[in-house]
């Protein structure tokens, strides 16, 4: 067949016909192929679907039609996916929503409808072998690459703090314990039995303590995680946890509740771990000086070695009032009359006093007693140690302290703990500062001594409450113009006797006393004298304090012959030496509030109607 005859052939059949072109043959229906072998490609190649407009239109019809099938059946799978995941996964959010107790009641009805179905034993284990620490997985595994499973089968344990689902066979788990994160990436795949997989995955609630089986491994994210083959419920949280995007600041809630404050803030942690650290280094510090430690009674007939009102119990078997223990100094004085000639305690103590930002009736603090030293001895122990223990904590001298709270960083202070500290002599200075020349310090036990303070108080707009002593109006004017002068670490010294019935007298300023307070951010941080051992001027001393009780100064201390008598068997040349631990601390971990570095201040009670409605809801 001639070619001329063939090309208007194909524009007949063309339209109706289905034909496919390979490298160079083209086969038609309805036509041969023989036929198609001497047409020229090119005729070929430019008669198209694009030149045939029949064509054109169903097809363009069947891509629009195909192309929304795709869209349709894909749009399918997701609404497919998410409702699997709505229905699988921990149902996170909505228990959020719940109200609190409302959220209890329901895990207390759970729990023992566990207990009934399954055994105690069961729902609140006894034991849980742990093979490794969450430090040491970390430590051990965090060398894994993306993707890598360790062949290691490990048992760790730790506190819930967040789930997540992808799909029906997969859950993560933030574990926390330590101060360190591992995730848990349950995988059904690999979990012992697809039916556990599914019951303890549903069980897991926030702030669960769990166990976990498995093998060390790193997501394809990066993350270092566990992939267990079974995790158990060690104790079931039955309270909501606070949000972890949140945290929990409320301080009342904190201080009350420090078990939750611990969980939530880490930094809090940190700052008992920093307190644990300072004793610690206190402790080996006057070890090494050759120090013994020792304990001393808690409860005293009388309360005596500090300033400040006690707190009164009562023995029933002695049938009498007792003490709590103010301060250890008189029994520690005793041990060294005794033969211990350098001794120390660190201890709790009680004062009957106000609670503020600085100060809790309960408290911790450390004394050491020193044969054959003086105060310009412990002056010098004192700048060897803070000065040590803060580069010890923190490599350098000086650290940052925001008085009013972290909340208000632009308020910071830079405190510099370099030895040699500045040292204030107490009458001299104040004389500077007050600008009028003071009475002799050995005229302050009269009446005209205690009219002229009481007066300078008056006129220098001092405030000072009844009773008005010589010594607490001196307090007054030092606090005033002294301390306020103390950021940095300053020696106040040579108080006056009538201030510090316990210290040896100045061996050159009649009516002084060799003693020291360290000020540090314009607050006592340390109380150190050489040591009065003459019992004849002891029990003087105790007289006028007994008169200062008389005229209503709860603080004022009483006679004590037991240790007068102590003294009568001879008591060596001594310094001895205080410390608040807890004000330290609130330094050395820039807290501005006592209760920051207490792990159970005292607060106030509970309004009756707050307490009964947690009995309440503990009895549901």
């Amino acid at each position: 067949m001639k070619l001329q005859y063939i090309k208007p052939l194909l524009g007949f059949i063309a339209p109706k016909a289905s034909f496919f072109r390979t490298s160079k043959t083209c086969i038609c229906a309805g036509i041969p192929s023989y036929v198609f072998n001497n047409i020229n490609s090119t005729y070929f190649h430019s008669f198209s679907l694009k030149n045939n407009p029949l064509l054109s239109k169903k097809n363009n019809e069947l891509k629009r039609r195909l192309k929304q099938e795709a869209k349709q059946k894909e749009k399918e799978e997701k609404e497919a996916t998410k409702q699997q995941q709505k229905q699988s996964a921990p149902k996170q959010e909505e228990d959020e929503n719940i109200d609190p107790n409302e959220y209890h009641k329901l895990r207390i009805a759970q729990i023992n409808s566990l207990k009934a179905s399954e055994g105690e034993s069961n729902v609140y284990p006894h034991k849980f072998n742990v093979s490794i620490s969450l430090s040491e997985f970390v430590e051990k595994y965090s060398h894994l690459a993306n993707e890598q499973v360790n062949d290691d089968v490990v048992r760790i344990a730790g506190r819930v703090y967040s789930k997540r689902a992808m799909g029906q066979k997969l859950r993560f788990y933030d574990l926390r314990g330590e101060s360190q994160k591992v995730q848990v990436m349950s995988n059904a795949n690999f979990y012992k039995n697809q039916d556990d997989f599914v019951k303890i995955n549903e069980r897991i609630k926030l702030g669960d303590i769990v166990g976990v089986v498995g093998q060390p491994c790193r997501t394809k994210a990066g993350e270092l995680s566990i992939r267990p083959s079974e995790i158990i419920i060690l104790a079931p949280c039955l309270h909501q946890m606070p949000h972890m995007h949140y945290g929990l600041k409320d301080k009342e809630t904190r201080y009350r509740q420090r078990y939750l404050d611990l969980m939530m803030n880490d930094w809090v942690k940190q700052k008992f771990i920093t307190k644990t650290r300072i004793i610690k280094y206190l402790r080996t510090f006057l070890d090494n000086l050759g120090f013994l430690e020792v304990e001393t009674p808690l409860m005293n007939m009388i309360p005596g070695g500090a300033s400040a009102k006690p707190f009164v119990t009562y023995h029933n078997d002695l049938d009498m009032n007792l003490f709590m223990r103010i301060a250890p100094e008189l029994y520690l004085k005793m041990l060294v009359v005794g033969g211990f000639d350098r001794v120390y305690e660190i201890g709790r103590n009680f004062r009957n006093e106000g609670i503020d930002m600085t100060h809790n009736p309960e408290f911790t603090m450390c004394e050491f007693y020193m044969a054959y030293a003086d105060y310009n001895d412990l002056i010098e122990i004192t700048e060897k140690f803070l000065s040590g223990l803060v580069m010890h904590l923190f490599g350098t001298h000086k650290i940052k302290f925001h008085p009013d709270g972290a909340e208000n960083p632009d308020n910071v202070w830079e405190i510099d703990f370099t030895p040699p500290f500045r040292r204030f002599s107490m009458i001299k200075d104040l004389e500077k500062e007050c600008g009028v020349k003071l009475p002799s310090p050995t005229t302050y036990h009269t009446e005209e001594a205690r009219k002229f303070f009481d007066d300078l108080c008056v006129k220098l707009d001092v405030d000072c409450s009844p009773p008005r002593t010589v010594s607490r109006l001196l307090d007054k004017l030092v606090g005033h113009f002294l301390e306020s002068k103390c950021l940095n670490p300053t020696f106040i010294c040579d108080h006056p006797q009538i201030m510090s019935p316990l210290a040896k007298y100045h061996r050159s300023e009649p009516g002084l006393t060799e003693r020291f307070e360290l000020f540090c951010g314009y607050r006592e941080l340390c109380n150190s004298y050489t040591e009065l051992n003459d019992p004849l001027v002891q029990r003087e001393r105790f007289d006028d304090q007994a008169k200062d009780k008389a005229a209503g100064d709860d603080e004022a201390q009483a006679v004590d012959e037991n240790f007068c008598t102590a003294l009568e068997y001879g008591l060596p040349p001594t310094g001895g030496w205080g410390i608040g631990i807890d004000r330290l601390t609130m330094f050395l971990t820039d807290s501005n509030n006592i209760k920051e570095v207490l792990l159970f201040p005292a607060m106030k009670p509970v309004k009756d109607e707050e307490t009964k409605e947690t009995q309440a809801e503990s009895k549901v």
